[in-house]
């Protein structure tokens, strides 16, 4: 299953979070499949976006495109790192 994670700061929670929530329908188009959001415990600003996609070539061209990084930019993003990634095992214990 591809998922892909994302590192990054934002200027405001609440602002980029309703940004985020408003863009779900063009995530969910692109084919984005579920999320989780998590934040640095410490830091409300320290976003973590990691959710699974239909395809990583899907992922990709989402968020390489030229609209995603104007709403990034709107939304206050600092500097995101993007992971890109495969499962290759899952389990409980």
């Amino acid at each position: 299953m591809p998922y892909v994670l994302i590192i990054h700061e934002v200027e405001a929670y609440p602002a980029w979070k309703a940004i985020f929530d408003q863009a779900a329908d063009m995530r969910k188009h692109a084919g984005e499949l579920r999320y989780q959001l998590l934040r640095q415990a410490d830091d409300a600003n320290r976003v973590v976006h990691f959710s699974e996609w239909s395809s990583l070539d899907s992922a990709r061209r989402f968020f390489e495109s030229a609209e995603l990084v104007a709403i990034r930019r709107q939304a206050g993003v600092k500097a995101p790192e993007f992971l890109y990634l495969e499962e290759i095992e899952r389990g409980e214990l």
